[in-house]
């Protein structure tokens, strides 16, 4: 599979009439290799070349991690370097001339400096040479998120254990991470408890703030699985019973969410998605409130492409992975967010989350 991807990388790199790839400790180096690497000072380095041969450098003492992972049985050539040697030097001297370079765009930018000092000539970001490739995903991995999916799905089912009115969202917090890791999450990734005024705030996380009686609470949560695939999605609660103004903006922002979802299918563009759920609130008054783009692409990274945004006029493709988040927030206030993960289908998409996207009470 990985050696698949490394030339399916080479052949996009011949098409861009670009040379080499140099890929660095990230989800590109896992996609690509399987490698989950330390993102250390010291260079661990993939270089991928046009002809579809690739070389890949490592620290001496993560030589064994890297032999453990099999990387050389994707026809990787691996080497180390001590810590009396330039890892830059002996890389480049592996791989002989190097021509038209790009680097993945989640490389450190002091390690692209001395890539580019050693080549002696520029480097240039990879962009679509790798994320092309990585945002379609293959039977396998859309299986792996739908997993991921139904594993967060049962930490949702079961917040009534946790949220109510005196706790604080730290301890809510601690107890949905334990939930996150019992469900089959190999980390947790992030826990948003979001009350009250809080939810006004898309990223709040977690404070000691005291929950409320009647007040809405954003849950955002997911983690990464064994797969290395993620999970992520947002429901909305409230202790009690909500502000009749609250419950009435929520039903729009259902009416919003449900929208995009009936809407997406293979050759709508991103962008189109995006308008769909913001015309809805906008049309109703809190298209001023809605401070997010509508959704973002999501595999081995829970933020990758396609981003589901105005000006982004790619089309959905079978493959696609993303989210389905609309939301609003008031400041000072409150807020809501209804998010899914979907996968993109030959003919619509499928849902990997299937909890109750209604106001739950607690």
């Amino acid at each position: 599979m990985f050696n698949q991807r490394i030339q399916r990388v080479a052949e996009s790199l011949r098409q861009s009439g670009n040379d080499f790839l140099f890929v660095t400790p990230s989800a590109d180096l896992k996609y690509l290799t399987g490698y989950q690497a330390l993102p250390l000072e010291r260079l661990t380095c993939l270089a991928v070349k046009s002809d579809g041969s690739s070389v890949m450098i490592v620290p001496t003492l993560e030589r064994p991690a890297a032999e453990a992972s099999r990387v050389a049985d994707s026809g990787i050539e691996l080497i180390d370097w001590n810590e009396t040697e330039n890892p830059y030097d002996k890389l480049i001297s592996a791989l002989g001339k190097v021509s038209n370079p790009l680097v993945n765009n989640l490389m450190w930018v002091e390690k692209a400096w001395h890539l580019q000092e050693v080549i002696g000539s520029q480097v240039h970001l990879a962009n679509s040479v790798l994320s092309d490739i990585r945002e379609i995903k293959t039977p396998d991995e859309i299986a792996a998120l739908h997993a991921a999916g139904r594993a967060i799905d049962e930490v949702h089912e079961q917040m009534h254990l946790w949220l109510r009115p005196g706790r604080t969202e730290r301890e809510v917090g601690r107890d949905i991470a334990d939930a996150i890791l019992k469900a089959g999450h190999e980390t947790v990734d992030f826990v948003i408890v979001a009350s009250g005024p809080n939810g006004a705030s898309p990223h709040h996380e977690v404070s000691d703030r005291v929950i409320g009686v009647n007040e809405p609470v954003v849950v955002d949560i997911g983690g990464t699985m064994p797969s290395g695939y993620c999970s992520d999605s947002t429901r909305t609660y409230v202790c009690g019973t909500a502000p009749k103004q609250y419950v009435e903006y929520y039903a729009v922002l259902q009416e919003a969410q449900r929208a995009a979802v009936d809407y997406a299918r293979p050759g709508v563009t991103c962008e189109s998605v995006d308008m769909v759920a913001r015309n809805i609130l906008k049309d109703h008054g809190l298209g001023e409130f809605f401070i997010h783009r509508t959704g973002h692409g999501i595999g081995l990274e829970t933020h990758e492409e396609p981003y589901i945004v105005a000006g982004n006029l790619k089309p959905l493709q079978e493959g696609h992975a993303f989210s389905i988040e609309p939301g609003f927030y008031i400041p000072n206030k409150y807020g809501a967010r209804i998010e899914d993960i979907v996968t993109c289908t030959s003919t619509g998409i499928s849902n990997t989350n299937n909890t109750s996207r209604d106001l739950v009470s607690l």
